[in-house]
């Protein structure tokens, strides 16, 4: 059965109640009255701009003490660490109106952002600016991010710019934008860990809304392109509030699934139809470009039109232009593989064929060469060579007979001569072992008067403290041993 005639698997609890939604973020406090540093969370001062301050205004101890004077260097770079040393001024988006823009030679814009109230610097370096899709020009009102730092050589500090969007295209962009950079800080969109898609899947998970087209039109690409594909659906929200939370739940049961023989999918296509910023912000939550990353198993996402871009779809291993592409992507065509399976084929007939013309070539050849050779010439010949070898050999053995017998009887007259003397070297070494051993014997101390004197258990009497008056002792001498028994026990100073 065909992947168009197939019903695609349902996994179970696709329809999930809705979650209540997060809270959407807080919108930034409004500008004080006065331009001061302020901490994003509070609006207070800085701790380091508190410290500038109070340095500035406390009066003196003592007037009458010589002042300090300070070099404008110094100074400039206590205002560079005090600006480098503020938390809210390395990370700040600023919007307003440009004023005059110049570009360096070395390909450096520089810019003003002001309002009715004030005006700042601003910085681009050039391989920032090249990232930047447009150029910011006087009269528009844009939005900035980057960091403030102070330029020693002219004593001015600035914007150092690294991000540009015109001003008004929303809260929603700048949080994209926010997250983008730190999901890829933290390296989930790197190049190195995409996994490549299995050439030749057989189940292919779809994660998508039921009700759209997106699944009817996945469904037909895979059908016309690899119709034996078993498809497996788990559906989900695709806007909404609770739209994140049912797409992440739908991941993990298509992670999870099975087939009745135990193996997961091949591949997964997380999909959806086009639609605006806020249709498609769902797929911006952290929480499904998180679940995307770690997917188990090789996922394509395929989200909005070719235009639309969502965070999913960098966290993703492949990314697909539209739900249609993913599909296209996710398997091999089927006519394709079948032209290239003949290509083999006809490749794997000419390489035989060749094969059996060089065989049938040198069967040929084999032929004529024992066609060359009459069978009773060919068995003269080699009767005439044993002859041969087995005159050669004869001669061989004969003359190794003659070479053995001649040393067997030089030997045979030497032998008496070595069995001589060395029968004559053993005895001596004999009667030299005898002589030590005989010096070292126990006995030979005997022949000199001594005496081994043993207790009735047999052990040899070191001590006489250890006999008692009337016990029974074996004296051995050199001939012949004495049973006696002891009358007297008398202790003799060593």
């Amino acid at each position: 059965m065909s992947a168009r005639e197939r019903q695609p698997e349902m996994l179970p609890g696709w329809a999930e109640p809705p979650r209540p939604a997060e809270p959407p973020h807080p919108a930034e406090p409004p500008h004080p009255a006065e331009p001061e540093a302020t901490t994003p969370s509070t609006g207070a001062p800085t701790s380091a701009v508190r410290a500038m301050q109070a340095m500035v205004r406390a009066p003196a101890a003592d007037a009458r003490a010589t002042p300090r004077i300070q070099q404008v260097g110094d100074i400039t770079r206590l205002i560079k660490e005090t600006v480098r040393g503020a938390p809210g001024l390395r990370d700040i988006w600023v919007e307003g109106e440009v004023g005059q823009v110049t570009v360096s030679s070395a390909g450096h814009c520089y810019f003003v952002l002001k309002d009715e109230r004030a005006q700042l610097r601003c910085m681009v370096f050039r391989d920032d600016r090249m990232a930047i899709p447009f150029t910011p020009q006087t009269g528009l009102r844009l939005v900035a991010h980057g960091r403030i730092d102070v330029f020693e050589p002219q004593g001015h500090y600035q914007l150092y710019v690294d991000s540009l969007q015109p001003a008004g295209f929303g809260d929603l962009a700048l949080r994209f934008e926010a997250l983008k950079a730190r999901l890829a800080a933290e390296g989930l969109f790197e190049a190195a860990r995409k996994r490549p898609v299995p050439r030749w899947p057989y189940r292919i998970g779809f994660v998508t809304s039921l009700s759209g087209a997106v699944l009817h039109d996945m469904r037909r690409v895979v059908a016309r392109r690899w119709p034996i594909a078993q498809v497996v659906v788990a559906a989900c929200q695709v806007q909404g509030d609770a739209a994140p939370t049912s797409i992440v739940a739908a991941l993990r049961r298509v992670a999870r699934w099975r087939d009745a023989t135990g193996q997961p999918i091949d591949v997964a296509i997380l999909a959806r139809g086009g639609g605006s910023l806020e249709d498609l912000w769902a797929f911006n939550d952290e929480n499904v470009v998180r679940a995307v990353a770690a997917f188990p198993h090789p996922i394509i996402v395929g989200v909005g039109h070719e235009t639309d871009v969502t965070l999913a779809e960098f966290a993703a291993d492949v990314r697909a232009a539209t739900p249609s592409v993913a599909a296209e992507l996710s398997v091999p065509s089927s006519h394709d593989e079948l032209l290239g399976l003949r290509g083999l084929q006809h490749a794997l007939a000419r390489a035989f064929g060749r094969s059996l013309t060089a065989y049938r070539a040198a069967l040929d050849g084999e032929r004529r060469a024992l066609e060359a050779f009459r069978p009773h010439a060919y068995l003269a010949a080699e009767r005439e060579r044993t002859g041969l070898l087995l005159d050669r050999a004869t001669r061989a053995i004969q003359a190794r007979f003659a070479t053995d017998t001649l040393r067997i009887s030089r030997s045979r007259e030497r032998l008496p001569l070595l069995m001589g003397g060395r029968l004559a070297r053993a005895r001596t070494d004999l009667g030299a072992g005898r002589a030590g051993i005989a010096a070292l014997s126990p006995f030979a101390t005997l022949e000199r008067g001594y005496a081994i004197v043993r207790d009735a258990a047999g052990a040899i009497v070191r001590d006489a403290g250890t006999q008692a008056v009337g016990s029974a002792i074996d004296v051995r001498l050199s001939r012949g041993e004495l049973g006696a028994r002891v009358e007297r026990v008398r202790e003799v100073p060593g």
